[in-house]
């Protein structure tokens, strides 16, 4: 399903970027595994390693159930038109690094946020979340003119000139104007996190059952990174890619077309 990021009437789906990545991480992921499992020197697990002795390598550590050397690979991710909602979720995977669009820092000017595709599929719940959108922004904007006002004078009164009370005002305004923004409220963020931290993201979040927001991200990043390391990645998803169901009785019964959609998306990355 389809994320919405709406701002005036155009409906836009979150995007994904992969910024970096560790060069060649299936041979990094390798070198690792050789390490631990053959009596060679550090400054030799990279001599004559072939493309396919590191995929058997990566293999075989998916094989013995072997993570910890998939650590040694790293993704950086740009994720845009996603809301405050879906920061909530995904920074409870605490093995990742985030840099998130501050709103203490950056003023929300006719902010942008995302509606739910179940609302903008009802135009008269449509109306209402648009009306709700509006009212949230008028607030933010009164909030902030009245503390600002308030801080600039004090400012003033403490001896800034005005052009740097004005400044200082504004920074400090918008810190607390910001608590009646909605989780609506459209966000920016990079992302890192590894390979091993990665594969359990995927299978938390591209379940059928995950959230449709973070579920769509989740694709679009397990897309990225299968097309440069399709071996170390070609078994990540959900749980029932490689077998039974971790849902239990909230299972959503569609593991065939669970599969199929994840073969077809893991070839089209």
């Amino acid at each position: 399903m389809s994320v919405y990021k709406m701002m005036k009437g155009a409906l836009i789906m979150p995007k994904v970027y992969l910024l970096a990545h560790t060069p060649n991480p299936e041979h990094t992921i390798a070198c690792a595994a050789k390490l631990c499992y053959s009596s060679s020197k550090v400054s030799e697990l990279n001599e004559n390693l072939t493309d396919e002795q590191a995929s058997s390598f990566v293999d075989m550590l998916s094989q013995i159930g072997h993570e910890s050397p998939i650590e040694h690979a790293s993704f950086t991710f740009g994720i845009e038109g996603v809301s405050r909602s879906l920061l909530a979720q995904i920074t409870r995977h605490r093995m990742a690094s985030f840099s998130v669009k501050s709103q203490r820092y950056v003023r929300e000017g006719s902010f942008e946020y995302i509606t739910p595709p179940e609302i903008a599929e009802i135009p008269e719940a449509l109306e209402v979340f648009e009306e709700i959108m509006a009212e949230d922004q008028k607030r933010y904007d009164r909030l902030s003119e009245i503390l600002k006002e308030k801080h600039k004078n004090t400012f003033i009164a403490e001896g800034k000139d005005e052009k740097t009370a004005e400044k200082l005002a504004e920074k400090k305004a918008i810190e607390d104007a910001r608590f009646v923004l909605p989780n609506a409220c459209e966000t920016q963020m990079v992302m890192t996190m590894n390979a091993r931290s990665l594969m359990n993201f995927f299978k938390i979040r591209c379940c059928k059952r995950a959230q449709w927001e973070i579920q769509d991200v989740a694709n679009q990043m397990l897309a990225l990174v299968s097309a440069v390391a399709p071996n170390l990645f070609k078994n990540a998803g959900p749980s029932c890619l490689r077998g039974g169901c971790s849902e239990g009785k909230m299972t959503c019964g569609k593991a065939a077309e669970v599969r199929e959609f994840y073969k077809e998306l893991k070839n089209n990355g």
